[in-house]
């Protein structure tokens, strides 16, 4: 996407009619000193050979194409893969309260759920730990994180190969976790606080 607050403001970084017909192929950042530093190396690994078919880089194009659907799909496999296998853990549950379960399979607890979202709780958790956890629990879904983490993971599954993005996904978690914290301990008294 374009944005004038953008580091990369060209819309297309690489266009379609350099991959298949360049002679010398190169990248149009809107960046002059990066494109100057790149596009000699990419003309030179990349140009077309006489007599060949294809240009090399449509080849390479094409190839990390299928590398990218490879990664999209064994992401959005192991998402629902894990979430299979969570519901399939969670379904000795024992419902506490409305939309409150307790499950011996639970190691902490957690929301299962996106359209009917349940709140999971372990069987051995203290009576007094159980206040401040659903507090917690019950903020995540007031802030409906059990659809922004799904879309974030959505976002990460698109952009596998992103560091960036691993980096902002990680943050994002952790966030949405301190952010609940935060929430649960300003309601609190002094003395719940302690």
């Amino acid at each position: 996407m374009e944005s004038p607050l953008s580091l990369i403001p060209s819309q297309e970084f690489l266009s379609a009619e350099t991959v298949r017909f360049s002679r010398e192929p190169a990248i149009d950042s809107g960046i002059s000193y990066m494109d100057a530093a790149v596009n000699p190396a990419l003309g030179k690994s990349f140009a077309p050979m006489p007599g060949a078919s294809v240009n090399p880089l449509q080849v390479w194009m094409f190839f990390a194409g299928i590398l990218w659907g490879i990664g999209l799909a064994g992401m959005i496999s192991y998402a629902l893969a894990s979430a299979w296998w969570m519901r399939r853990r969670m379904r000795e549950a024992v419902a506490l309260q409305e939309q409150v379960f307790l499950c011996d399979q639970a190691a902490s607890p957690f929301i299962l759920g996106i359209v009917r979202p349940r709140i999971y709780l372990p069987s051995g958790m203290e009576e007094a730990l159980r206040v401040p956890v659903l507090a917690h629990e019950r903020a995540h879904l007031a802030r409906k994180d059990h659809w922004w983490k799904p879309l974030a993971y959505l976002l990460l599954s698109v952009y596998w190969f992103h560091p960036l993005v691993w980096a902002g996904y990680l943050l994002f978690c952790r966030d949405l976790e301190l952010a609940c914290d935060e929430k649960v301990i300003r309601a609190m008294g002094l003395e719940e606080r302690k």
